[in-house]
């Protein structure tokens, strides 16, 4: 009998769903005329991008994944001193960063981000 309550109980943790882990964040800093991220390389899944504008103008952040299922995710424009983010789920792969306002990404206002499986 107490083999079956011990078989019965490896079974019932065994089909439990795993838990849900917290989002990746990686922080994108934005001043005249760079990009620069936190973290490099974040883990596929659920990730926050903040984008902290630390310059003197306005500044966004475009992102899309390089190759196919390219899809533009966007952060709308931030003032000077202040973030704003983005939740997305992202599946392996390079992602292009960069600010879509005026002349800002033939500045140098790009960054690569790289998603890596898991």
């Amino acid at each position: 009998m107490r083999t079956l309550v011990v078989a019965a109980a490896v079974a019932l943790v065994a089909s439990a769903p795993a838990a849900a882990r917290d989002p990746a964040r990686t922080q994108v800093s934005a001043s005249e005329f760079h990009l620069t991220l936190s973290r490099g390389r974040v883990p596929a899944g659920p990730v926050i991008i903040e984008l902290y504008n630390r310059g003197e103008d306005d500044h966004d952040l475009a992102l899309r994944r390089i190759g196919k299922g390219a899809v533009t995710r966007h952060i709308g424009t931030v003032r000077p001193g202040a973030t704003g983010e983005l939740g997305a789920r992202l599946a392996p792969g390079r992602f292009r960063l960069w600010c879509t306002l005026a002349d800002h990404r033939a500045r140098g206002m790009r960054a690569t981000l790289v998603v890596t499986r898991q």
